[in-house]
């Protein structure tokens, strides 16, 4: 069955590990990945903010990074 998805909106715990996975899966897939930064959380605070200068500055191109309140009032 053909759902035509197109974006992943990525929120999580574990930044830098299972948040990491799926938006490094949904960029293999082609998908527009959405991460919304402040719908994070990690057990090390060092890691995530690591992680979200990783997506902010070598993912740029791939991932779109944005606030929940953009979301909501988009969706």
């Amino acid at each position: 069955m053909e759902q035509n998805v197109d974006t992943l909106v990525i929120t999580g715990g574990e930044t830098d590990v299972c948040v990491l996975a799926t938006v490094l899966g949904g960029i293999d897939f082609g998908y527009r990945v959405v991460l919304v930064t402040d719908a994070l959380c990690s057990s090390s605070d060092a890691t995530h903010d690591a992680l979200l200068t990783v997506y902010h500055q070598r993912f740029a191109q791939q991932v779109e990074t944005v606030e929940m309140e953009k979301v909501l009032s988009s969706w």
